[in-house]
This record gives structure tokens, C-alpha cells and sequence, in this order.
């Protein structure tokens, strides 16, 4: 038992010592992102499809509405065959401008298709500079401060974001 206990801590005290010579460094992928003008102009192209695909299913979506309008208005008037035709083609209308809503911002849909065309070439570039800069620097070990991964300190010293950004050619 004690040859356990003495074999788990000697065990422990060396994982920590060979914990304690990596080398790692912090970088913020969106500070980087944001300074690129590459990744700026991919989001104004995303930025202006994304108004003309929302103006279209915007304009569809008014359609459907002046044609309820224009039945409610008429439907007193209608004979129950009419009422039908007329309510069927409001639906239809809808599920129209419904679908290319889905087409257009759904999961996997035309935007976010549009993103990986402009966006993945730009987070490419800035991959493979962190490589370059960690092999230059000799590091073990890069995280990445934004998006979800949460950071309660980082010494500031550690932050490699202007090596990547000198790598890139971008200047502050």
C-alpha cells in the first residue's frame, strides 16, 4: 500500500514537471480576425446578401399579407369555394416565402454556405500563421481567448495576437 501511495505521487510530481516546461501562448482569433481587411470585406459581401435575401423574403412575406388583407376585406362576398381557393393560395404564398427563409438562413442553408466560400479562406490564413509563429516561438501549446472558450486571466505577455498579425503583414 504505501509503495502505491509513493508510486502515485512520485507519478504526479513528474507529470508536473513535465506540465511545467511546455511552452504555450494566448492568442484572440477575433482581434486578429477584426484587424484583417481580407475578413472585413468578407463580411460586408456576407453583410449586403444577407440584406438582399431578407429584403426578398421581406417583400414576399407583404405579399402574403396584402393578399389576407384582400380576403378578409372580400371574404363577406365569396362563395365557400371561393373562400377556399383563395385561403389555399395565401398558404401556399406563405410556405413559399417561409421556405426560402429556411433556404436562404437555415441550418446548412445559403448563408451559412456563403460564409464558409469567404470566411474559411481568411481563418486558413490566420491557422496557419499561429502554426508558424508556435514553431517559431517554440510553442508546445496556443489557446484561443475569444468565442466560447472562457478566460478568467491571461498575462497579457503571453498574448501572441501581434506576432500572428506581423506574420500576416497587418500593422496595429
Amino acid at each position: 500500500m504505501k509503495k502505491l501511495v509513493i508510486g502515485s505521487l512520485l507519478f504526479f510530481a513528474t507529470s508536473l514537471a513535465a506540465n511545467a516546461q511546455q511552452r504555450y501562448g494566448i492568442i484572440d482569433s477575433k482581434y486578429i480576425l477584426e484587424k484583417m481587411n481580407d475578413y472585413k470585406d468578407a463580411q460586408v459581401k456576407l453583410d449586403n446578401i444577407s440584406k438582399a435575401w431578407q429584403e426578398e423574403i421581406d417583400t414576399k412575406m407583404a405579399e402574403v399579407e396584402k393578399m389576407y388583407k384582400s380576403y378578409q376585406a372580400e371574404r363577406p362576398m365569396l362563395s365557400d369555394e371561393m373562400r377556399k381557393k383563395r385561403e389555399d393560395e395565401i398558404v401556399a404564398k406563405e410556405k413559399t416565402a417561409k421556405d426560402l427563409q429556411k433556404q436562404r438562413f437555415g441550418y446548412e442553408g445559403d448563408l451559412f454556405k456563403k460564409r464558409q466560400e469567404f470566411i474559411k479562406p481568411v481563418q486558413d490564413k490566420v491557422f496557419n500563421a499561429v502554426q508558424k509563429m508556435a514553431s517559431q516561438k517554440g510553442l508546445d501549446m496556443v489557446l484561443d481567448k475569444a468565442g466560447g472558450v472562457t478566460m478568467f486571466y491571461a498575462d497579457p505577455k503571453l498574448d501572441r495576437s501581434d506576432d500572428v498579425m506581423k506574420i500576416l503583414g497587418i500593422n496595429k
